[in-house]
């Protein structure tokens, strides 16, 4: 490049630097006249641009929310899907409490003797026939809960043998060693009681025959009620109202049943589809409190204040629908399947006078 090429483009760009200085300094001067000089200072500008405030923050927690609420029954759906059919497989999660057993055992006295009936389907049910020493004659059918087995009412059987009362401790099909591949919550259990009733009878002589369940075991007993007119009396320990209902419980995550009614409702209305279609049965069909309309039996009916897996709500349907002579006792404190623990000497009183006053008048 020529020399005098160079110096023009030395002066051009010292006069264009000379330019916008001026122009810069101007604009300093012009905004500094400002009061609050927030508008004429660069670096104030950028601070108040880059910084949140606190409607910022409500903005994005609001969108976030948003988000949740919208995604939350999406995933709901999902995993009552995938849940629903695992309804009808519970896991046997409770040992066989051998010891406990034979402890309890000895210190009734009772006898115990293998018992095996065959259910309507085909499928074996096997438990125990348990004499109590001073035996009155009376026997009492005892359910047990969810996963779990005949030695889960071992505390209950106990109660009772001390009182002269016989009682029946079945395995419910597909738990402990019965057989059956489902669990249907009473659809199908409460004419495996009629098996067992039957069989019962024709090995024993029974003056008066009672039931008395524990959770899913106390829905049971009251369903097999509606059926088994032999059945004379009912204890049910925090039974369900309808498997629906106690849906709303499970998919509201033992919270709120309005979450599982609303947030979470997919979850519900997926698995119970799912538990239909495998189970070949209506959610809506597996009701204690439609069951307790069907003919008129006493019921004792017992619910925890500190239930939240199957809260005492549930026992106030029943209790409301109910034909019969009927009690019902809220256990203050109370956790689920857990009032024979929280108040025992209450308990085997109140257990005690209500078969008594049962067995009475038939």
């Amino acid at each position: 490049m020529l020399p005098f090429a160079r110096g023009a483009e030395a002066y051009t760009l010292a006069h264009s630097y000379e330019k916008q200085k001026e122009t810069w300094d101007f604009l300093v001067v012009c905004c500094s006249l400002d009061s609050d000089q927030s508008l004429g200072n660069p670096e104030l500008i950028s601070r108040e641009h880059t910084q949140p405030t606190w409607l910022t923050y409500l903005v994005r927690l609001t969108y976030i929310i948003a988000v949740l609420l919208l995604l939350a029954p999406i995933l709901a759906a999902f995993v009552g899907r995938a849940l629903g059919p695992g309804l009808l497989h519970p896991q046997n999660l409770n040992p066989s409490r051998v010891e406990q057993s034979e402890e309890m055992l000895n210190r009734t006295g009772a006898a115990k003797t293998d018992f095996l009936v065959h259910a309507p389907d085909g499928i074996e049910l096997h438990g125990w026939k348990v004499q109590a020493r001073s035996s009155s004659g009376d026997w009492i059918l005892l359910f047990h809960g969810i996963s779990d087995n005949r030695t889960g009412v071992l505390g209950h059987a106990e109660l009772l043998l001390r009182h002269g009362y016989n009682v029946v401790m079945m395995d419910a099909r597909a738990q402990g060693t019965s057989g059956g591949g489902t669990a249907t919550y009473g659809w199908k259990e409460r004419y495996d009681t009629v098996a067992i009733t039957s069989a019962l009878y024709s090995t024993e002589k029974v003056n008066h025959l009672g039931a008395l369940g524990v959770s899913m075991g106390a829905a049971i007993a009251l369903q097999s009620a509606a059926v088994e007119p032999r059945i004379g009396a009912v204890v049910a320990e925090n039974p369900f109202a309808n498997l629906r209902e106690v849906s709303y419980d499970y998919g509201g995550l033992r919270f709120s049943p309005l979450l599982g009614k609303t947030v979470f409702r997919p979850a519900t209305i997926f698995a119970m589809s799912e538990l239909e279609k495998e189970g070949g049965f209506l959610p809506d069909d597996v009701s204690p409190e439609k069951a307790v309309a069907v003919r008129p039996f006493p019921i004792l009916l017992i619910c925890g204040t500190r239930d939240d897996t199957i809260p005492c709500r549930h026992a106030d349907r029943i209790f409301q629908n109910a034909r019969g002579p009927k009690e019902l006792w809220v256990v203050k404190g109370a956790e689920h399947a857990s009032a024979l623990g929280r108040a025992p000497v209450e308990y085997e009183k109140r257990v005690a006078r209500f078969l008594g006053s049962a067995f009475s008048t038939f």
